[in-house]
């Protein structure tokens, strides 16, 4: 190929900064904003200061495409007679034979669609349930308000009070049409966790004041509401994190007050003092400010599990409660809330007929703050907001000698999600640019996402700067990654309560986001799933057929089947949320006309993949499928 035309291929995957003048969202509180100092998205282009710690990796040279409109892409549908779909690829060999992460090449920089008006409730807390394609949304009931009142008796009573609370604090989103069907909670949901079973449910823990020893399930039907359990946790688990076992049990680590876990009792049942296990790490990692609430936790490949405090790292056994492995203490800054980096597990990649005794499994973690943030920010008068970190730190924890390998973002970022696409790369949404978690403890929104190419050829990974939203998403923001392949956002909450006037006002307007390879020009690479024949039920290990049917011969080689864990999204954690790539052992072509049928093997065990529901993609060309089909992994 000539350098002439491998340099049209290289150049649309260059990255970019982008202003966003273009944007034609109602602007809400504008004039405010501008007095108390928040001049608007084209202030916020610009970075916002960090910490540098290398080796450094950062490609920011090409502006971004201008609007929502589709992007340059560089495509051939083969040769004339061939009808062969085909793109340009971008480069990136996995380690594992032919699983190669092959994608069209495109310089859109994804579009923004405002879909929801009024969500009802700013969402602290945000999960996709599985089957009914709702999106559970919730936030606290301390407030004893929202922007939607229940549809009649019984109103809350309001504890200690003679008051009633009439106004609705969770919701059910229909993720389609956007029709909202309210919740009733008894039991204070702030800054809760959760995460769902076998079967579906949302299996809720935790929570502020009444709330904080409660177990809520919330089952799947048209008319479900919540079940809630006080005094089902031995302990109070207020800012802890919910983590699933490969058996489908859970384990609840931290809150508040409490360096300690317990696992989550059965349903009706309650634990006892006994059932609390002493968790001398959490003390440890513990600042004055604390900095190590809403822990990182993962379920490790090997079966062990993965926790991240403020800046180190463990493994833990959790079947003799020993600490098997600590990490290097990881760099600049602190990362658990209120410093609140982001964190995700990369995607675990399976190969046809996977033999490996161990499987390697990542985590990213992208910003947080200097360690004395909050007090800055909090405590100290007047109010002094540090720029917040821009490194991104990646580390294999199913090695004993894994060392942090740290590159630059480009912008700094707390408050941020982190959310795992269908293709295996990152979204990093959300958040702002100085400051800290808390009440009006941030400035300097960061608008614009930033996609982080996920790659295992050891050469590194990049990240592309995409087009920006012009709607704060400061503390208490949230995600989804929905069927279809776009990224749900919603929340951003800096205010103790429901206020308009603020310099961020209390959000419950709910976008969606299309990330890259929802490029139009990418439409003909989207294939259709066709569930009726296909396998939804799986066990460990079985071999199962998806079938798919589109445009054009498919080239075997530039196909991806993934599975997607719906993680329970808040304060930037993302519970649960576990991505796998699976091994393709065979491929039928033209099983039916332009239809074909890919035969793969499920995951092993469920230390690979916890048992439950998953969202499984068919990627073509880096193209996620029209939508994703939910699959269950049996035990």
């Amino acid at each position: 190929m000539g350098l002439f035309w491998r340099v049209l291929i290289i150049l649309p995957l260059f990255f970019a900064y982008v202003n966003c003048e273009y944007f034609t969202y109602p602007s809400r509180h504008t004039g405010k904003a501008e007095l108390a100092g928040f001049k608007g998205p084209d202030s916020l282009a610009t970075d916002g200061g960090g910490f540098f710690s290398g080796p450094l990796v950062v490609n920011d040279d090409v502006t971004a495409t201008p609007g929502n409109q589709g992007g340059t892409t560089e495509v051939t549908v083969g040769k004339p007679g061939d009808d062969i779909l085909d793109a340009s690829l971008a480069d990136g060999n996995d380690g594992v034979g032919k699983a190669n992460m092959i994608e069209a090449a495109t310089t859109f920089k994804g579009s923004w669609e405002l879909f929801l008006e009024n969500g009802g409730v700013s969402a602290m807390h945000l999960i996709l349930l599985p089957k009914i394609n709702q999106a559970l949304m919730f936030d606290a009931t301390v407030w004893k308000i929202s922007k939607i009142k229940l549809p009649g008796p019984p109103c809350r009573h309001v504890e200690g009070t003679n008051e009633e609370d009439c106004f609705a604090h969770s919701v059910l989103m229909d993720i389609d049409t956007g029709k909202l069907r309210t919740l009733r909670l008894k039991y204070d949901t702030w800054c809760s966790s959760g995460g769902l079973d076998i079967n579906g449910r949302l299996v809720s823990t935790g929570g502020y004041n009444n709330g904080s020893d409660t177990v809520r399930i919330l089952d799947l039907c048209d008319t479900c509401d919540w079940k809630e359990y006080p005094g089902a946790l031995a302990n109070g688990r207020w800012y802890a994190t919910q983590v699933t076992l490969s058996d489908g049990k859970f384990m609840v680590f931290g809150g508040r007050d409490f360096p300690t876990y317990e696992f989550v009792p059965p349903e009706g049942k309650k634990n006892t003092h006994q059932d609390v296990v002493d968790f001398k790490f959490l003390v440890e990692t513990h600042d004055p400010v604390e900095n190590n609430l809403y822990p990182f936790v993962y379920l490790s490949t090997d079966g062990n599990v993965f926790i991240f405090a403020n800046n180190r790292s463990v493994l833990l056994n959790p079947n003799t409660h020993n600490i098997i492995h600590e990490f290097p203490v990881l760099p600049n800054g602190a990362r658990n809330y209120p410093a609140s980096g982001s964190a995700c597990l990369l995607p675990i990649i399976l190969k046809p007929n996977e033999d490996r005794r161990v499987i390697p499994a990542e985590i990213l973690i992208c910003g947080g703050a200097p360690h004395d943030a909050y007090e800055k920010a909090d405590l100290q008068r007047p109010k002094v907001f540090l720029p917040g970190s821009s490194d991104c730190a990646r580390l294999d924890f199913t090695k004993r000698n894994s060392k942090w390998k740290i590159l630059n973002m480009p912008s700094a970022r707390l408050l941020g999600d982190m959310a795992v696409l269908p293709t295996g790369d990152v979204l990093i949404v959300n958040g702002a640019k100085t400051g800290s978690a808390g009440w009006d403890d941030a400035r300097e929104p960061n608008l614009n996402p930033v996609l982080y190419k996920f790659k295992t050829d050891g050469t590194g990974s990049k990240f592309t700067v995409l087009n920006p939203s012009n709607i704060p998403r400061m503390y208490h923001s949230s995600f989804a990654v929905l069927p279809d392949a776009k990224v749900l956002i919603a929340g951003s909450n800096t205010n103790p309560g429901y206020l308009d006037d603020a310099l961020f006002p209390t959000e419950v307007r709910v976008e969606k986001f299309s990330p890259h390879y929802l490029d139009p020009n990418l439409a003909m690479f989207r294939q259709e799933i066709i569930a009726e024949k296909s396998n939804n039920q799986l066990k460990y290990s079985q071999k199962f057929t998806v079938q798919i049917r589109g445009n054009g011969v498919i080239d075997q080689q530039k196909l991806q089947v993934t599975m997607y864990s719906p993680p329970f999204v808040t304060h930037g954690i993302c519970m649960n949320q576990r991505l796998i790539q699976l091994g393709i052992l065979e491929f039928n072509k033209d099983v039916a006309p332009n239809t074909n049928d890919i035969v793969l093997q499920a995951p092993m065990n469920g230390n690979i993949a916890q048992p439950g529901y998953y969202m499984l993609f068919v990627n073509y060309n880096g193209v996620p499928c029209l939508r994703s089909m939910w699959v269950q992994i049996l035990p």
